[in-house]
């Protein structure tokens, strides 16, 4: 067996290797699902400690905004109150859960620190962590949600269900987003800024605050816009319109494409990311 092929068939069973520690990671972080989810519920507790509202003052300023919002550009876009501000509170609502979870990926494991170099905790576990809390802050801004989809009457039409089903998608492909920034973040401390950043330009180039209708001849580029079918996905059905079919098949392809890669990306750097930090 000559020096070549001996290097290749060792850097394959290192590959297997790292991929069988990598899954073993993620098995056993199921495991600690329960500890995801307290460390989380802690997160946002201490973070509102001595509050009188707690995480109800992020929701009252979320609704101050979607009023602010919805009652000017109704007027500027000459669109009926009662279209244009449940589509607004719904497009800011889900967009936030979007931007809370991939913004605080990046602090996934930087903020874990201490009991990354302490334990032997699954890593996983600090990623189902940050889910959960953008999921218990989810939970307060539901009000906005319930209130809006109630008073408007959007209830009657609503398709709960296809809206569950929207939110799967949403948090998979959020979840894996944030697992890869949380990587890079580890890495390089400059990664925050810039995820900060394109999730600001993101919020403005989607449907948030304005309907793809007034997008005109350039709706086409929208396809090309992963929020968008996010949104779509989760926001259409609660208001009783149909969701096209290209907008799930995008979602789970970018959830299966993500997943994938973002695992192969934690199996190389698992090792690793202690160091980083």
């Amino acid at each position: 067996m000559d020096s070549a092929t001996h290097m290749l068939r060792t850097g394959q069973r290192g590959t297997l290797f790292q991929l069988q520690m990598a899954a073993r990671d993620l098995r056993n972080s199921f495991g600690r699902i329960g500890l995801a989810w307290s460390l989380a519920w802690h997160d946002v507790a201490s973070r509102y400690r001595g509050s009188i509202l707690g995480p109800f003052w992020i929701t009252l300023s979320m609704g101050l905004m979607t009023l602010g919002i919805g009652f000017l550009y109704a007027n500027l876009f000459n669109i009926e109150l009662h279209i244009f501000l449940p589509y607004v509170a719904l497009g800011i609502v889900f967009f936030a859960v979007m931007t809370g979870t991939i913004n605080e990926g990046c602090d996934t494991f930087v903020q874990a620190a201490g009991m990354l170099s302490q334990t032997s905790l699954p890593m996983f576990t600090f990623l189902w962590r940050t889910v959960f809390r953008n999921l218990i802050n989810l939970g307060h801004h539901l009000v906005i949600v319930i209130g809006m989809l109630v008073f408007y009457g959007y209830w009657r039409t609503a398709n709960v269900p296809l809206a569950l089903l929207g939110v799967i998608l949403m948090v998979l492909n959020a979840s894996w987003l944030s697992m890869l920034v949380g990587i890079a973040s580890a890495r390089f401390r400059d990664i925050p800024q810039i995820v900060i950043s394109v999730m600001q330009f993101a919020l403005f180039m989607s449907p948030v605050f304005w309907r793809p209708s007034k997008f005109g001849d350039y709706k086409a580029f929208l396809d090309f816009n992963p929020f968008y079918h996010l949104l779509e996905a989760v926001r259409a059905p609660l208001l009783g319109t149909p969701v096209e079919a290209q907008s799930y098949i995008v979602l789970v392809a970018m959830a299966v494409g993500g997943w994938i890669v973002t695992f192969l990306i934690f199996a190389r750097t698992r090792r690793r990311i202690v160091h980083y930090l």
